[in-house]
């Protein structure tokens, strides 16, 4: 189904002026030259009654024109609308009023007060492959959601049924398939790391339902990342256009004047959920990766380091980046390892600082996340970190990661929490003495030891192993002791001083 999100930039302000102004000058320019034509010499232009020149300025026009109508010749057959429908379920006790009483007329089993109803949707998808009679579409997983049912509907009119081959929530893309025996076009895949800004991007999709739209902007940006927590699929490095994308578009086709797709048109940063000028899609080359996974494999394989991370705010860490002597420096910080994985294997630890992967400098734990995602399983990665302050390597063998499902409920995690720098606004906050000083724990995660030994939020980690944890540094140095199995913690909580154990 199709999202909106609203991701502001100052970029849209300047890409607006820019666009506003090459507007009001070609405005300008084709007036004059109409009033040199028509003999209108109230503005005197000599060139303007030049007709060779003149004709030569219309050709030059004209070309740019055709260079669109040639886009649009080759790229609006293979760009389909997709419609798709989800059967929801759910209990009148716990459905809004909604649902409840507005869903349509026989769409709804109120049979022990259980009831489902038919959830529509709208996309648009890109025909890339062919194998016999079945014909492939690639699209955002978004657009497919938990759908029912899918049709596909190609620009000449044909319709058919669709269903889903394989999708992937961390890249919000999606293979869906329909056979045909009759001929269906396919859209050449371009080179999207050869997108620079500034380069023509038209976008094709089929907006509000308005099947086959084409809009032209230029490339705003390349190498863009969806904010944390925004929803958005965060494995990719979005490409930025200012060529209209609307709700409908997801799924469409970004083009280069050649009419090679160089992206799928995925979501929009706007205000009122319409157009601002601000759209991002897929690098058709991630694409193409994700694409042979699917046929080759049935999913997305991704390499698995096995690590929770972060990055070393001042709000959520505060004088971590000074404590561990990572002030300036981009990376990734380490906050916990899952048991048993190649991280824990090879030697990374908690508040290790990541900066280099496989030759490829870190810029925060987005870009760590990345890296490792899109790097081959059951190979051997070096790994630079700085730990102690001192930069060190390690060569770390990643495996594949499992499902998203699999690593949401592993819970065996270490330490299993998430600790900060005690300040003074969060002594005050929790009524704490000036006497108190050590580690804040700014969460736990539930199910894990930390849990269960009894650790909780907003508690304040005074020792670790019966050394005073002072700072950051101090923190990570008493956790990584590995000369015993258990790590002790000294514990104040509304006043009173308790020890928590936990096993490694």
């Amino acid at each position: 189904m199709e999202k909106k999100k609203s991701i502001f930039t100052s970029q849209k302000f300047l890409i607006f002026n820019i666009a506003l102004v090459s507007v009001i000058l070609g405005f300008t320019v084709s007036t004059l030259l109409i009033w040199g034509v028509s003999g209108n010499n109230r503005f005197p232009n000599a060139f303007a009654q030049d007709s060779d020149t003149l004709e030569k300025g219309y050709q030059a026009l004209e070309n740019i024109q055709y260079s669109f109508r040639n886009v649009a010749n080759v790229a609006l057959p293979v760009v389909v609308e997709l419609n798709v429908v989800e059967v929801v379920k759910g209990n009148s006790q716990g459905a809004t009023p909604w649902e409840y009483f507005f869903s349509p007329p026989g769409e709804r089993n109120d049979q022990d007060e259980d009831f489902e109803y038919r959830r529509p949707g709208l996309g648009s998808g890109v025909i890339v492959k062919r194998d016999g009679n079945k014909v492939f579409v690639i699209t955002n997983n978004h657009v497919v959601g938990k759908a029912s049912e899918i049709s596909v509907l190609l620009n000449d009119g044909r319709n058919y049924p669709g269903k889903i081959v394989a999708k992937d929530e961390r890249t919000d893309l999606a293979l869906i398939s329909f056979e045909t025996s009759q001929d269906v076009p396919l859209a050449k895949l371009g080179d999207s790391d050869n997108t620079e800004v500034g380069d023509w991007a038209i976008a094709i999709g089929n907006p509000f339902g308005f099947e086959s739209t084409l809009t032209v902007g230029v490339i705003s940006a390349v190498g863009r990342s969806a904010l944390p927590g925004s929803g958005i699929a965060n494995f990719n490095q979005y490409i930025q256009t200012d060529a209209d994308i609307n709700p409908g578009n997801s799924g469409g086709a970004l083009l280069n004047v050649r009419g090679e797709v160089i992206g799928i048109n995925t979501w929009i940063a706007s205000q009122s959920g319409a157009s601002a000028g601000v759209g991002f899609a897929i690098p058709i080359n991630n694409v193409k990766k994700v694409m042979n996974d699917f046929l080759t494999k049935g999913s997305v394989e991704y390499g698995w380091l096995g690590v929770g991370i972060d990055d070393p705010s001042a709000e959520a860490y505060p004088g971590a980046a000074d404590d561990l002597g990572i002030k300036d420096k981009p990376g990734a910080l380490v906050i916990s390892l899952f048991k048993g994985s190649p991280a824990e294997k090879d030697g990374i630890l908690p508040g290790d600082y990541i900066v280099k992967v496989d030759g490829k400098a870190v810029k925060n734990a987005t870009h760590l996340t990345q890296i490792v995602g899109n790097l081959p399983p059951n190979r051997a990665v070096e790994f630079v970190l700085i730990r102690e302050k001192k930069e060190i390597t390690r060569r770390v063998t990643l495996v594949a990661r499992e499902s998203e499902e699999k690593v949401r409920s592993n819970k065996n995690v270490w330490p299993g929490f998430t600790a900060a720098r005690l300040t003074d606004d969060i002594r005050k906050r929790l009524k704490a003495p000036h006497t108190i000083a050590g580690m804040f724990v700014s969460g736990v995660t539930a199910g894990t030891s930390a849990e269960s030994a009894g650790l909780k939020a907003g508690d304040i980690i005074m020792k670790v192993n019966n050394k005073v944890v002072g700072n950051v540094l101090d923190f990570y140095k008493a956790l990584n002791d590995r000369s015993q199995d258990e790590v002790s913690f000294r514990v104040w909580r509304e006043d009173k001083e308790f020890i928590l154990g936990i096993v490694h």
